[in-house]
């Protein structure tokens, strides 16, 4: 088991050029590790002990277990209402199962990790662009005459680069989108898989302490429950066939309950960050007015008014690709490249200002 989930360790290697932020590498790499790691715990845990044990009488138990283990066990839901050791042996299980439309079958769900698909896609579509731009910069222990050689390339590339990156911006925002899409649709492919018990899965669990002992029933054991029945048929002595009603008892199933509330809290709380992720990218693409004060707020070394001087003069891209060079170049050398930033791009609205009046007097 643990050689198993050693197997992870490369989902959360440190990356030293960042071009993403925490929540969406929350959703791509550890929630991708997360549920190889649930797959990897629930698949395990089949291969100790006995998955499903069955009781029948006239047919062997291993024959009985592996039928009812390879196709569906069921219970009756309105049994999980009655009382245990008076109306029914245990929760969902009852005699009264000849009605095929009451009972209820039991699959089990295989997620597919889609996960990291937006880290996938935007691995693709970033390109190494920022680590080619950063030349290491982001440690500030280098040679001086190496450092402003670089900041000088750094600068020329911003410069001679302007109004050429909002694709660039606009492909991570929507792989960003894509994670939450993702979220939604897993928790709908769930809540359908589990016949719409699962979006208030956790919630039912959470209230379910809060009852009275009489008004109790565990939504655990509803979703996974630990006692099911099988019907096994077969031949008779005299060529009639013959059928056996087994009660399974299924301790995976502890396992499953578990890792299935886990993940539900989980999907719910990523699922609340990358809502407000989204409202949070809208509100720098349409309120140009709050870039300055997070560019302040990344380094604050950065002077106010350069800031204000990038932000304003800059479109949503290029102030795109200064903000992440800001989360990972050097903070002081940060700070000098986006001072000098500032003055030439003050100096070219100078020059072209000057041009335009010339124009006029002429």
């Amino acid at each position: 088991m643990f050689k198993l989930l050693g197997g992870l360790k490369q989902y959360f290697k440190w990356q030293d050029i960042q071009t993403d932020n925490i929540v969406f590498r929350l959703h791509n790499t550890f929630t991708t590790a997360l549920l190889l790691a649930c797959s990897l715990i629930i698949t395990a845990t089949q291969y100790v002990g006995n998955p499903i044990s069955c009781i029948v009488g006239g047919v062997p138990a291993h024959v009985v277990n592996t039928f009812c283990w390879i196709s569906s066990t069921f219970t009756m839901p309105d049994a999980f209402r009655r009382q245990v050791g008076r109306e029914v042996a245990h929760p969902g299980i009852s005699n009264d199962f000849d009605d095929e439309d009451a009972k209820k079958y039991y699959t089990y769900y295989q997620w597919a990790i889609a996960c990291y698909t937006p880290k996938f896609i935007w691995d693709a579509v970033e390109g190494g662009l920022m680590r080619m731009i950063v030349m290491g910069l982001n440690r500030g222990a280098c040679k001086e005459q190496e450092k402003c050689a670089k900041k000088q390339v750094l600068l020329d590339y911003l410069l001679n680069h302007l109004k050429r990156h909002k694709i660039y911006a606009i492909r991570y925002w929507v792989c960003e989108a894509m994670c939450f899409v993702n979220i939604i649709v897993q928790l709908w492919l769930m809540n359908r898989f589990f016949n719409g018990e699962f979006l208030s899965y956790g919630w039912d669990v959470l209230q379910y302490s809060d009852r009275p002992q009489e008004q109790r029933a565990d939504p655990m054991v509803f979703v996974f429950p630990r006692v099911t029945k099988c019907n096994f048929y077969k031949y008779g002595a005299s060529g009639s066939i013959q059928k056996h009603d087994a009660m399974c008892i299924l301790p995976l199933n502890i396992v499953n309950e578990k890792t299935y509330i886990f993940i539900w809290f989980w999907f719910i709380i990523l699922a609340t960050f990358l809502a407000g992720l989204i409202i949070y990218r809208s509100v720098i693409i349409f309120v140009p007015s709050v870039r300055s004060k997070l560019l302040n707020a990344r380094n604050r070394m950065v002077p106010r008014n350069v800031a204000k001087t990038i932000s304003t003069n800059l479109d949503v891209g290029d102030w795109w690709i200064v903000y992440m060079l800001a989360r990972n170049l050097d903070p002081i050398i940060f700070k000098d490249v986006a001072t000098e930033l500032a003055k030439r791009i003050e100096l070219n609205d100078s020059d072209e200002n000057d041009q335009n009046e010339k124009k006029r007097m002429h």
